[in-house]
C-alpha cells in the first residue's frame, strides 16, 4: 500500500505566503519553481531557476542564481471581475503538495461581490520524466450561472533577482497562432534561455496575443455553462545554452519541437509518466518509521522530496545551493553543505550522482588552485561560495549595519578553508563506499593531493610544531582564530589520506611525501585537557562566559547580533553552532565515549544553534553517546528549521543541508551505521516513540534494506556480493538472499 505524503496549506494567508512558496516548491534537479498562487499577490515571490543558470548583474557583483521568466501566472477574469482571494468570499480553500507524485494542487470554492460561487482547482507539476516540461491545469465551474470566464497567460519576463535584472528579450513570438516563444539572454554570462509555452481550453474561445513590457501573453475568452468544468491547460517547455541533450539543436528550436510534442499528450499523461519516476523513487529511496508522533515519517518524507528535486543528477557540471532550487537566498550558491551535508544521501542510496556533485569539484580544480596562488598558498583553495564558473563567488561585504551605517566585510572566504578538508572528505567517503578505483585514481588523488598541498602551505611554524592560524572554523561566531580544533583535524585526515592514495594508485611523489610526513607528525591536535575538554582553538575556553538562555529561546534568528557586536560575540563563548561536536560526528572514534559525553554537554550549553546545520548534528552525536532523550528533542527541533511556524524561517528558500542532515541523524544516529573495513556495523539508537525503523542502504555495490525494532535488528541484501555485518556483539555473514536478525544491545 502507498504511503500517503501530503504538504497541506487549510486556509489562505498572506503572512504565510513566502514560506509555503518555498515549501511547496516543485522541481526535478534540472529547474525548480517555487509555489506561488497563479493570481497575482505583492506579498509573494515567484520564481523559477534553472540548474547552472548564473550571471552577474555588474562588474563588482557576485553571481546570482537567476530568477526566470515567470510561466504560472494567470490573471483570471470572471464576469469581468479579476479573480483575488482578497476579494469576495472565500467558501473553501485547500491546497496540497502531493510529495508522492510532486503534483501542486489548490481547490477553492470562491463566491464573488454579486454573490455567485464558482469552484476553482489549480493543478500543476514539474516533470519527473521529462526535465525541461512543466505542466499546469486550471478547471473553472460556475455553479449559479452561465458567465463569462477570462484567462490570460504567457511568459512574464518581468522577474528580478530582488530588483536586479539579468535577462536581455533577444525574442519574442508566436507560432501558428498558438505557441508563444520567449528568447532571453543572461546581460554577463551569456546563457541563452529559451522558453515555449502551449495554452489550450477544453473548449471554443476567443483568444488573442500580446506583447508589451517584457510580458508574452495569451487571453482566451469564453462563456462557461452552470455546472459545466471548463479546462485550461498549459504545457510549458524550458532549454537552455547550457544542456547536453539539445541532439543539434539549438534551445530555441529544441522547446519549440517538445512544446508542441507534450502539448498534444495533455496533462493527465505528461503527470502520468512524471509519477511513474516518482514511485521509482521512492521505491528506491523511501525511510520508513513507526512512530507514535507522525510528524517525524512526514519531516523525513519532506526532506527526501526537497533533496531529490534540488540535486541537478543529470549534469556533473553543477552542484547544490545552499537554497537548492527553491528561492534566492544566498544567491543560489554551493557551499561545504554540498559535500559534508546532502552527498551522503545520494552517496547511500544512488552512488552515481555523488560521484557527479565530486566531479563538479573536480572541473573547478584549476580554479581552486588559482585562488590558492593569488593568497600565497599552493595547492587549492576552493571558494567558501561557488556557483558555475568555481571562482569565489562570496559577496565582499554583508548587509548594512544600520546603526552605524556601515557594511561588514564577510570573513569567510579569507579564512573559513574548512571547505577545503570537507570536500577531501567527501572523496575519501566516496571511495570507501563504492570502492571506484578509476574516479579515485584520477580525480579523487588530484583532489586529495591539492588541496592536502594548501594546507601544508598554510601552517605557520611556532617552537617547533605547526599551526594553522587566522581561521574560522564552522561556528562563525569564533572568526579568526589560531588551532580551530575542528580545521585541524579534517585538514590532518586531508593530507594523510592524500599520502595514503597516492601510494595506492602508484602517484607517489618523494618531495610530497616528505613534506607530508613533515606536516602530520608536527600540526598541532588539540587534545582533551584536564576537564576532558576539547578546546576548540586556543583561546575559546578561556573567554568570558554570559547567560545564553534568552537566545537559546529564539535559535535561528541570529538576535544576539541585536545586543552586541560580532567583535563583542567573537570575545565570549558562544557558538552559533559547535564546531567540536560537528568534528565527533564526523569522526565517532576520535574520542572516549566519556570524552564525547562531556564535550557534547559542555559545547551545547555555550551554543545558541543560531546555524541551521547545528541541531541534526547534535542529535547524531547525542544518539552515540547514549542520550536518546536529547537526540530527539533535538531531531524534532531540527525538524522544524522549515517546517515550523515562524512564518518568515523560508522565505528566501529551505535550507538544503538541515533537510539533509534529516537524513543524516535517521541513519547515523538513530540507526546508528557504522563501518570496519568492509563490515557494516549496527547499534541502534532508536527513540522511545519509535517502534520500527525501515531504509535502504547501498555499500560497495550492495542494495541493502535494514529494518531496527528496540528488540531486533533484520538485514536484507538484495544484490551485490556478501557482507559481514556486526550487531550485538555477534558478527554474521549475509549471502544472497539471507536475512539475520540479532537481539539489540538497546
Amino acid at each position: 500500500m502507498t504511503r500517503k505524503r501530503t504538504l497541506t496549506e487549510k486556509a489562505f494567508n498572506l503572512q504565510y505566503m513566502k514560506k509555503y512558496g518555498s515549501l511547496m516548491a516543485q522541481g526535478n534537479g534540472y529547474l525548480g519553481m517555487r509555489a506561488a498562487h497563479e493570481e497575482a499577490y505583492t506579498e509573494q515571490t515567484r520564481g523559477m531557476y534553472i540548474a547552472g543558470i548564473y550571471n552577474k548583474a555588474g562588474a563588482a557583483e557576485s553571481s546570482d542564481l537567476v530568477n526566470l521568466p515567470d510561466v504560472a501566472g494567470m490573471r483570471i477574469k470572471i464576469d469581468g471581475t479579476v479573480f483575488s482571494l482578497l476579494d469576495g468570499e472565500i467558501l473553501y480553500y485547500t491546497r496540497q503538495l502531493d510529495l508522492s507524485t510532486g503534483e501542486l494542487r489548490r481547490e477553492i470554492l470562491w463566491k464573488n461581490r454579486e454573490g455567485a460561487r464558482f469552484h476553482l482547482l489549480f493543478q500543476r507539476f514539474a516533470s519527473k520524466s521529462d526535465l525541461h516540461v512543466i505542466a499546469a491545469k486550471v478547471t473553472i465551474t460556475s455553479l449559479d450561472k452561465t458567465a463569462e470566464v477570462e484567462v490570460a497567460t504567457g511568459i512574464d519576463a518581468q522577474q528580478t533577482n530582488f530588483g536586479k535584472q539579468h535577462l536581455t528579450e533577444e525574442a519574442v513570438r508566436v507560432l501558428d497562432d498558438r505557441l508563444m516563444l520567449g528568447v532571453y539572454e543572461t546581460t554577463e554570462s551569456g546563457h541563452k534561455v529559451a522558453i515555449a509555452a502551449i495554452a489550450e481550453g477544453s473548449q471554443e474561445a476567443e483568444r488573442s496575443f500580446g506583447a508589451k513590457n517584457r510580458q508574452l501573453l495569451q487571453t482566451v475568452k469564453t462563456l462557461i455553462d452552470s455546472g459545466k468544468p471548463y479546462e485550461f491547460e498549459k504545457i510549458t517547455v524550458l532549454y537552455t545554452s547550457l544542456d547536453r541533450d539539445l541532439e543539434g539543436m539549438g534551445p530555441e528550436e529544441a522547446s519549440v519541437q517538445k512544446a508542441g510534442q507534450t502539448a498534444a499528450l495533455g496533462y493527465n499523461a505528461l503527470l502520468a509518466a512524471s509519477v511513474g519516476k516518482w514511485q521509482a523513487f521512492w521505491q528506491q529511496k523511501q525511510i520508513s518509521i513507526s512512530s507514535a508522533k507522525p510528524f517525524d515519517q512526514f519531516a523525513l518524507d519532506f526532506a527526501l522530496y526537497h533533496l531529490e528535486i534540488m540535486t541537478p543528477a543529470h549534469d556533473e557540471r553543477f552542484s547544490i545551493g545552499a537554497k537548492g532550487l527553491t528561492g534566492e537566498g544566498y544567491k543560489g550558491h554551493v557551499f561545504w553543505d554540498s559535500e559534508i551535508f546532502i552527498l551522503p544521501f545520494h552517496l547511500f542510496t544512488e552512488p552515481e550522482t555523488a560521484r557527479k556533485l565530486l566531479r563538479y569539484r573536480y572541473l573547478k580544480l584549476e580554479q581552486a588552485k588559482d585562488k590558492a596562488a593569488w593568497n600565497g598558498y599552493e595547492g587549492a583553495l576552493f571558494p567558501w561560495e561557488s556557483a558555475l564558473s568555481g571562482h569565489e563567488e562570496t559577496p565582499e561585504f554583508a548587509a548594512i549595519n544600520i546603526r552605524t551605517g556601515t557594511r561588514q566585510k564577510v570573513a569567510s572566504p579569507i579564512a573559513e578553508h574548512h571547505i577545503v578538508a570537507d570536500i577531501a572528505y567527501a572523496a575519501v567517503q566516496y571511495y570507501e563506499h563504492t570502492q571506484d578505483e578509476a574516479f579515485m585514481a584520477k580525480e579523487g588523488v588530484a583532489l586529495l593531493k591539492e588541496t592536502a598541498l594548501f594546507w601544508i602551505s598554510r601552517t605557520t611554524e611556532e617552537n617547533g610544531r605547526l599551526s594553522l592560524k587566522d581561521i574560522i572554523g564552522p561556528d562563525e561566531y569564533t572568526e579568526h582564530v589560531d588551532n580551530n580544533a575542528f580545521t585541524n583535524y579534517m585538514a590532518h585526515f586531508n593530507v594523510k589520506q592524500a599520502l595514503a592514495f597516492m601510494a595506492r594508485f602508484g602517484q607517489e611523489d618523494e618531495g610530497f611525501k616528505r613534506r607530508a610526513e613533515d606536516f602530520l607528525s608536527r600540526l598541532y591536535l588539540p587534545e582533551a585537557n584536564k576537564e576532558g575538554l576539547i578546546p576548540q582553538d586556543d583561546t575559546f575556553l578561556g573567554l568570558p562566559q554570559i547567560d545564553l538562555e534568552k537566545y537559546k529561546k529564539k535559535q535561528g534568528s541570529q538576535g544576539i547580533l541585536l545586543d552586541y557586536s560580532r567583535q563583542e560575540v567573537n570575545g565570549m563563548q558562544i557558538l552559533k553552532q559547535a564546531d567540536v561536536v560537528m568534528l565527533l560526528y564526523l569522526f565517532p572514534n576520535l574520542v572516549s565515549p566519556e570524552t564525547a559525553i562531556r564535550n557534547l554537554e559542555y559545547y551545547e550549553a555555550h551554543t545558541i544553534h543560531d546555524s541551521s546545520l547545528s541541531k541534526a548534528i547534535h542529535a547524531i552525536v547525542a544518539a552515540r553517546c547514549n542520550k536518546p532523550e536529547m537526540a530527539y528533542r533535538f531531531f524534532q527541533e531540527a525538524c522544524l528549521i522549515d517546517l515550523g511556524m515562524n512564518p518568515s524561517s523560508s522565505d528566501e528558500g529551505l535550507h538544503s543541508a538541515a533537510l539533509g542532515a534529516l537524513w543524516l541523524t535517521t541513519v547515523f544516529g538513530f540507526a546508528n551505521v557504522s563501518f570496519e573495513e568492509d563490515a557494516l556495523k549496527l547499534d541502534p539508537k532508536l527513540p522511545e516513540a519509535w517502534t520500527e525503523l525501515v531504509f535502504p542502504l547501498m555499500h560497495r555495490g550492495r542494495r541493502l534494506e535494514i529494518r531496527l525494532t528496540h528488540e531486533n535488528i533484520r538485514v536484507v541484501k538484495h544484490s551485490g556480493p556478501e557482507l559481514c555485518v556486526k550487531a550485538a556483539g555477534q558478527e554474521f555473514l549475509l549471502t544472497d538472499q539471507l536475512e539475520i536478525k540479532a537481539v539489540s544491545a538497546q
